[in-house]
């Protein structure tokens, strides 16, 4: 059976879309477009548009970029009449059956090259759905692309009528995606609708069916796209948040009845609480809506990300008093200014500042006068706000209340905690769920990225007669787990895999431990590591001032219920933590900060609250800008932190259930391609842990579907990809025998794979390349053959040549990874030899970093540094730096052969054979092979000292000038 014409897609979707009701019109250019936006306008508005107030209309709706025209889009635009009067003219309606849809094909727009778009939906006139098809068998992503190409080349031309289009859509026939206008934004915003249980609607009969049936439309383009104020660009909303959204609002329509929402952690939890809030507000009945979130670090957060959807929308609260003249709209006068129509209908506080308002008698006057007003509270990660005594407070107070939660985690009955004989779940406190999202669903909709567990460390128990595996359970857990020898193995195994773990400082990681004195001693490893040279990572940490022992409930946070405040925060307070925990912590902390100080030229301390809270701010802007290498914590930053470079976790903490799910996801917000996954590496047993909270918090298939393969299968799929591969093109050759750019684009397809899977390989910690059944030349090879593509395929868009190849993505990204090793010194080296003196000792400092965080490296960092000293500037030009450097390491190589020699007695010739022999059987060389090569034989007492001396003289010898050149 032939595979189905473009044309026929195409064809099918504007006849289906007739049988839902849209009208179909023929528009060939921009002129047929104008003359039919007239028509429509005035059939919406029920008015008659002279010549000249039709030119007005579209002089207005001309100007501005695509954020704007959105905002012009949900606004009436003001003409004047010809009688000199004002007339307001509507160009979209949130009543459905107020709007005229229509449907057309093939619409020809000329700006710097002439496009033709397959479908576009037109409302009232204006193209506010633009859908691309290829035909089935081709990937979605050439929609994209061409879509993308239709940006640069003509949407903006003439009146840029088509800059007002809201949403793309794009199908394959089998596979169908929406997103928004939104050029910023890269193929992995693109999503699909779902029904309201999760199962996603691919086919594009059927997402036809779902999405663009006119009341649905309506609704995604007046309800559910956000205009991001900061940014300035649409968002439009995931097929959940849209579910959990609708839930919410119907809920507070019909009902006073509480309830909550399941959302995975890093599934877009504030974009959805927004539009949830934004959209109650609107409601008459509603007093006031409430965002509440449990700690002063969130509040900045939240508030930001608030604002960035509808900047100004939130006044956050830096005291309480401010948070009651919010309630009671109740401001400080200020000369010039009329108070008396403020209303804040929408307000972003936390739990605490909350719980004071309504239970201190200074503020209890004032807040009386809400008691039976209707004020709907959102919680923010209500898996571990609401536990407490606030929220009877709040129920008792507030009379006419409804609470609403949304959380990643949700405390069910296997992981609620055991209080006074009573075990309380989410339920209990918001009733039902009214939408679920979970990890699975996030994962397979690639909203999330999966997690690369692996285990590290054994602990073995000695007897007289063998040694045996043991549970950590069975053992003084305590002294093991915090033995100085175990801290600094852990330590040493972080600094040898980091670089790997990370790409080479491209991502970053965080480290959470068991306790701050364990934080403490981790720190000051780390810190001694530095000094002697071992590394050069920037570590920061931060922690509260809180009692020292593990968590009781080892779930990965602090025990934060409103009952312990100010007992325990994870800021600082006013609370005189000295005195209640001596000196010692708070010692340390300020110590800690002053290094950082040091290292970013700051002025942090923990002596001033506010001081403590910047640090904290400026601690998580820099691991978000990747300025910070490690960030040690003990539950810190494990939960409501955000950062997409994050890539590795480290942990040596006893975590479970939602608190594990909780910190393992800070790694995995999706970025790019070189970030396939959340690296986690354990240095405890939290198998079983993990199982089980993925079991809690996912269904049945969760193992399966979170977990990525171990490391055979991902070196099993290789080798599979590697065959499809030469099954194509059995030598490098034979690529450029393809027939056709049908072959060409199968070649690209079948190496882009082996790419995907040999990055998710080098970010495993047994790696290595000879593993692989692809040669690393041959790889090279076929590499070089993929990118001469690439330029082909730039090459024919430059010159307007049509080709199948245009809009493919190359995904380059793949390919771009620096392995810093002899040969990147040696491109550095070029580089240094051009630079100027200021330059020059910065990029030699550089070099040298670099060096010293290699391990493979260390051994060559003196002479590399010599080499730069003496030789550098002598060499003529800077291509000739790599021959002039092979001059000098051989010159070296003789040298070091020499004073071996001289220095152990050695027969200079045979120790070459040593060397030589070696390094082709890889293993150390036998005692009596040893021995053959000293001109003097030691005596009985000195063999094996003098054995082991040579033998690392042979190891390092080969380890300096061989290894990794």
């Amino acid at each position: 059976m032939s595979t189905q014409p473009e044309q026929v897609l195409e064809n099918n979707l504007v006849l289906q879309l007739q049988q839902l009701g849209y009208g179909f019109v023929t528009i060939r250019n921009e002129a047929d477009l104008f003359t039919n936006l007239k028509t429509q306008l005035e059939a919406l508005n029920n008015i008659q548009l002279s010549d000249n107030e039709f030119k007005q209309v579209l002089n207005s709706l001309e100007k501005g970029t695509v954020f704007e025209k959105a905002k012009t889009l949900r606004d009436r635009l003001e003409i004047t009449t010809e009688d000199n009067d004002s007339r307001y003219i509507q160009l979209l309606n949130p009543d459905w059956e107020k709007n005229r849809f229509q449907v057309t094909q093939q619409v020809t727009i000329e700006g710097s090259y002439k496009n033709r778009y397959d479908v576009t939906i037109l409302v009232n006139g204006l193209p506010l759905v633009q859908i691309e098809l290829k035909r089935r068998g081709l990937e979605l992503k050439e929609a994209f692309n061409q879509i993308n190409r239709y940006q640069k080349h003509s949407y903006w031309a003439s009146n840029a009528l088509f800059q007002y289009v809201q949403i793309f859509v794009i199908s394959n026939g089998v596979n169908t995606k929406y997103y928004a206008n939104n050029r910023k934004q890269s193929f992995k915003q693109t999503f699909f609708w779902a029904d309201i249980s999760n199962e996603r609607i691919s086919k594009l009969e059927n997402f036809t069916e779902a999405f663009l049936n006119r009341e649905h439309l309506t609704e995604m383009v007046s309800q559910f796209l956000v205009l991001n104020q900061t940014d300035k660009v649409l968002m439009v909303m995931r097929p959940y948040q849209v579910y959990a959204t609708k839930a919410i609002v119907q809920r507070v329509k019909r009902s006073e009845e509480n309830g909550y929402i399941w959302h995975t952690t890093g599934s877009g939890k504030t974009l959805t609480s927004f539009k949830t809030a934004q959209i109650l507000t609107a409601l008459a009945d509603v007093h006031k809506v409430v965002f509440v979130v449990d700690r002063k670090d969130l509040d900045y957060q939240t508030s930001k990300e608030f604002n960035s959807f509808a900047k100004g929308c939130v006044d956050s609260t830096s005291k309480t008093n401010m948070l009651v003249q919010q309630f009671t709209d109740t401001v400080p006068m200020e000369k010039g200014k009329d108070h008396s129509k403020r209303n804040t209908k929408l307000i972003v506080t936390t739990l605490q500042k909350l719980n004071r308002a309504i239970s201190h008698k200074k503020y209890l006057g004032r807040m009386e006068t809400l008691k039976d007003k209707r004020i709907v509270f959102i919680f923010d990660e209500c898996h571990r706000s609401q536990f407490g005594d606030t929220h009877k407070r709040i129920t008792s107070f507030f009379t006419h209340h409804q609470l609403f939660g949304f959380t990643g985690t949700p405390i069910l009955v296997k992981n609620a905690t055991t209080k006074a004989s009573v075990r309380r779940t989410t339920k209990d406190l918001f009733d039902k769920c009214l939408h679920q999202y979970t990890i699975v669903d996030a994962i397979r909709d690639e909203n999330v990225l999966k997690f690369n567990v692996e285990y590290v460390g054994r602990y073995k128990k000695k007897d007289s007669a063998n040694e045996v595996d043991i549970d950590v359970e069975d053992i003084d857990r305590q002294e093991l787990m915090d033995s100085p020898q175990r801290l600094g193995k852990i330590v040493d195994y972080i600094l040898q895999h980091h670089k790997h773990k990370t790409r080479n400082g491209t991502f970053t990681g965080m480290f959470c431990v068991s306790s701050v004195p364990a934080l403490i001693k981790y720190y000051e490893l780390f810190k001694q590591k530095k000094v002697e040279g071992q590394h050069s990572l920037k570590i920061a940490t931060i922690f509260s001032y809180t009692a020292n022992e593990d968590d009781q409930d080892a779930n990965g946070f602090l025990d934060e219920s409103e009952d312990d405040i100010p007992k325990v925060r994870e800021a600082a307070s006013a609370y005189d933590v000295q005195a209640v925990y001596g000196s010692h912590t708070r010692d340390k902390l300020e110590a800690f900060i002053g290094d950082y100080n040091e290292m970013f030229s700051t002025k942090y301390t923990t002596k001033d609250q506010q001081s403590f809270y910047n640090y904290y701010n400026d601690i998580s802007k820099r691991v978000r800008d990747r300025q910070v290498d490690i960030l040690l914590v003990v539950n810190m930053f494990l939960t409501g932190f955000d950062s997409k470079p994050l890539n590795t976790l480290y942990v040596d903490k006893s975590l479970k259930h939602h608190g594990l799910i909780q910190a393992f996801s800070r790694t995995n917000r999706i970025l790019n391609e070189q970030k396939p996954q959340g690296n986690i590496v354990c240095f405890r047993n939290l198998k079983k842990a993990t199982d089980d909270a993925l079991r809690l918090f996912s269904d049945k298939d969760a193992q399966e579907t979170v977990l990525l393969p171990p490391y055979e299968e991902f070196v099993k799929q290789f080798a599979q990809a590697y065959g499809k591969l030469l099954a194509l093109t059995p030598t490098i050759d034979s690529v450029d025998d393809l027939k056709d750019e049908e072959q060409e684009l199968e070649f690209i397809k079948q190496f882009r794979e082996l790419m995907r899977l040999r990055n998710i390989l080098q970010n495993f910690g047994e790696y290595k390349p000879e593993d692989l059944a692809m040669p690393e030349q041959m790889f090279e090879d076929f590499k070089s053959k993929y990118l001469d593509l690439y330029e082909k395929a730039k090459s024919d868009q430059q010159t307007e040549r049509t080709s199948i190849l245009e809009d493919v993505d190359f995904e380059l990204e793949l390919i771009h990874r620096d392995e810093v090793n002899v040969a990147y010194i040696l491109r550095l080296l070029a580089e240094l030899k051009d630079s100027d003196i200021k330059e020059f000792e910065l990029r030699k400092q550089t070099i040298s970093d670099l060096l010293k965080n290699d391990p493979q490296l260390r051994s060559k960092k003196d002479l590399i540094e010599e080499f730069i000293d003496e030789n550098l500037r002598k060499v003529p030009d800077s291509g000739e730096v790599e021959e002039a450097f092979e001059s000098f390491w051989d010159e070296k190589k003789t040298e070091a052969i020499e004073e071996i020699c001289i220095a152990e007695k050695l027969d200079k010739e045979k120790f070459i054979g040593l060397v030589d022999n070696f390094m082709f059987t890889q293993k150390e060389p036998l005692r009596e092979d040893v021995f053959a090569v000293m001109q003097e034989k030691p005596k009985i007492r000195e063999r094996k000292p003098a054995f082991m001396r040579i033998t690392e003289q042979v190891k390092g010898y080969v380890e300096t000038f061989f290894a990794g050149m």
